[in-house]
């Protein structure tokens, strides 16, 4: 029988239990391929909408740390959050308040945080510039450039940028993409606005997903990278009100790349020189071998005579990483270097170099025996 000439009927013997159990096999598939799936990547599909934090509680600043997802994974999930577009606001233009080398030390910090973070891209560095200068206009981050770049920067985790705590200071850049940076960074700090990514105050690549993500909503996309607010109160331009502090200081970390930051620190401003980023970095040779090391936090070290001096302080940076506490000592002499703590009178009198960082201290110095190496700052001398 064909109604109206477009429908078949089921044929003779036929009935609809069959179809029924047609269905019942595809669901019972169904429910194998969901128990087969991982459960990170469910609870990833389920995403609660941000709670505001309330208007009189400033919000806590969580590190930056990842669940442990595939990227894949991350991809989805991240693709799944709503972009949210209402409510979005312009950063306002910002004037650094202070001048001279506070200034200066400030562009650098925010230099190298656009320079490390988005690499040398100028829309990127505009991105990540303008998310410094929102939390340092907020009250739930530090008031200075300098100490929102390095905010947890002495934990190995807890950061809140990874470059200042995953060794990602140890390479350079050439130096011409380290001037494009400061450059950039004098802009921002000159009242350049990167009007993108608005208010947000946190970012992440798209392939990562950051515990936090989920506490904050999605206001922006630039490239690969997504953007991040706070929502209620804590996301609106009320909040961004804070004053920010015109007398950055320097920090121990940029003394490398800032010949600002390590004069400022008591170290040659030399050894802060730009090199390629996949280039050997010329510094003293050390002579690696039994007794070079003998503890985590204490290095001994042969240094080679025909360097230059300056080069020393870049292989105790080298060597000391990011430890919070370092102590390291250099001969030339090779036959007068000790092997531990326990040296005699003699091979103390002949150390050639010795740097020493403590940050709990806010404790940096290096110094050099001049009656080896003269220096024109008698501040940078071993006491005899």
């Amino acid at each position: 029988m064909r109604p109206d000439g477009d429908q078949a009927a089921l044929p003779p013997g036929r009935d609809w239990t069959g179809w029924l159990f047609v269905l019942l096999a595809a669901a019972s598939i169904g429910l194998v391929l969901y128990a087969s799936d991982s459960s990170a990547e469910r609870a990833l599909a389920a995403r609660p909408h941000p709670i505001a934090p309330p208007a009189d509680v400033v919000p806590e600043v969580l590190p930056m740390e990842f669940a442990p997802v595939a990227q894949d994974d991350a991809r989805a999930a991240n693709a799944r959050i709503a972009l949210i577009t209402k409510g979005f606001t312009a950063a306002r233009p910002f004037i650094y308040v202070g001048s001279g080398d506070a200034k200066a030390r400030a562009r650098d910090c925010l230099a190298a945080a656009m320079l490390y973070e988005a690499g040398d891209d100028a829309k990127g560095q505009q991105a990540v510039g303008q998310v410094i200068i929102n939390r340092a206009r907020h009250p739930a981050f530090p008031k200075s450039i300098c100490g929102v770049v390095f905010q947890g920067s002495e934990r190995v985790t807890g950061c809140q940028f990874t470059f200042t705590c995953d060794g990602a200071l140890n390479r350079r850049y050439l130096d011409a993409a380290w001037q494009r940076a400061r450059n950039n960074a004098d802009l921002m700090l000159s009242g350049s606005t990167y009007p993108p990514v608005g208010l947000a105050t946190h970012y992440h690549t798209d392939w990562v997903r950051p515990y936090w993500s989920d506490s904050l909503e999605k206001i922006a996309i630039v490239d690969t990278h997504l953007f991040f607010r706070w929502p209620g109160y804590w996301g609106t331009p009320g909040a961004f009100r804070g004053a920010v502090s015109g007398g950055d200081g320097p920090v121990a970390k940029l003394a490398a790349i800032s010949p600002l930051h390590a004069m400022a620190l008591g170290l040659p401003s030399e050894l802060a020189t730009g090199v390629d980023a996949d280039a050997t970095v010329g510094e003293a040779r050390v002579v690696v071998g039994a007794g070079e090391a003998t503890g985590r936090d204490t290095i001994y070290t042969q240094l080679d005579r025909r360097a230059a001096p300056e080069s020393f302080v870049t292989t105790a940076l080298r060597l000391c990483g990011d430890k919070s506490y370092c102590k390291f000592m250099g001969w030339t002499n090779p036959v007068l270097k000790p092997d531990s703590d326990a040296m005699s009178d003699t091979q103390r009198a002949a150390m050639t170099f010795s740097y020493l960082r403590d940050d709990k201290a806010g404790f940096e110095k290096a110094l050099w025996n001049c009656s080896e190496y003269k220096r024109d700052d008698v501040r940078q001398c071993m006491k005899r």
